[in-house]
């Protein structure tokens, strides 16, 4: 199989490039070339750069069984790929986000939300991306894949995606702190169901997937078995062989903000995501615990740097403190 992916060098994309070249895949990438240049140095390399509409390497020829689209974040990117690409590609699959499901409405009782639920409404008129533009701007992206590659075009719609090499520090924070063990402040609740999808298995159905040249929108989160934000510690806390004692404290406008805690109901509902779909068509189930592991390993050999998530030290002791 003849695969290009539009990214690829740095966290989901790396994991995608590394399950297809596993899987005997030929692989081309089309990086900017400044994340990780020295990765893969056998595959082939078309550098470019979507924030510019910089293709001219792609429309210099070339044909692929698939196109994954690992970094189109406003419509202008997918049309500018597609248009480079004219038929040159067999199947169109995207890489989107579970943002883009409308969990705001109450939706006849909803509690349970599959790829059918209801999406925002598309945006179109700018490309600064925020935390209420992000979805919007990927539901136009997917109208642009579907309207434009058909029974040819896959979406997948990740959650919150946890690995080495995980760019967001959201879930590395989580496994860090429940490391140290003790006390562990919680500014939400407990029981707040939480999704984390763990990136090898994102890679593995984004494989599978283009094996079966499989059409549709599959949401791709995890754990199998729901989780809440204490299950979540927990399994971080088995993973380093440390023991936890959590702390629920209640937050206030000054409190900081700690990664995968929501305090708006709407962002909790994207914690009931359905990934039924996609277990049924190749995403597999790896435990939290091992994912965890798999990240405090990764954190511990990069020398444990500073993150951009969660509480220092000194934040927590205050927080405790109330």
């Amino acid at each position: 199989m003849r695969i290009l992916v539009l990214g690829g060098t740095s966290f989901v994309g790396r994991a995608i490039v590394e399950r297809a070249l596993v899987g005997g895949a030929d692989v081309t990438l089309f990086p900017r070339g400044q994340t990780n240049p020295e990765l893969f140095p056998g595959a082939a390399r078309r550098v470019g750069d979507r924030a510019s509409g910089n293709y001219s390497s792609l429309r210099s020829g070339g044909e692929w069984d698939a196109v994954v689209d690992v970094s189109g974040y406003v419509p202008r990117h997918v049309q500018q790929s597609a248009d480079s690409l004219r038929d040159g590609v067999g199947r169109y699959l995207f890489i989107s986000t579970i943002m883009v499901h409308d969990v705001a409405g109450d939706h006849e009782g909803r509690l349970v939300w599959n790829e059918d639920a209801p999406r925002l409404p598309p945006l179109r008129d700018t490309e600064r991306l925020t935390r209420e533009t992000y979805g919007p701007l990927k539901v136009a992206c997917e109208d642009e894949v579907f309207a434009r590659f058909g029974a040819r075009a896959t979406v997948v719609r990740p959650g919150i995606v946890a690995g080495p090499h995980d760019p967001s520090d959201r879930f590395t924070w989580w496994v860090r702190r429940a490391a140290r063990g003790g006390r562990v402040v919680l500014p939400g609740r407990p029981v707040q169901p939480v999704q984390v999808v763990d990136v090898q298995d994102l890679a593995a159905l984004v494989w599978q997937l283009l094996v079966d040249d499989r059409p549709g929108a599959f949401n791709a989160v995890g754990p199998a078995e729901p989780t809440t934000l204490a299950g979540l510690i927990e399994a971080c806390a088995l993973a380093a062989d440390a023991d936890v004692d959590i702390v629920p404290v209640s937050a206030r406008a000054d409190t900081p903000q700690l990664p995968l805690v929501e305090a708006s109901v709407a962002g909790q509902r994207l914690f009931r995501l359905s990934a039924t779909r996609a277990r049924e068509c190749g995403l597999p189930a790896t435990p939290l615990v091992t994912t965890a592991a798999k990240v405090l390993a990764w954190d511990r050999r990069r020398g444990e740097t500073p993150l951009t998530q969660g509480l220092t030290p000194e934040q927590e002791a205050e927080l405790l403190s109330r």
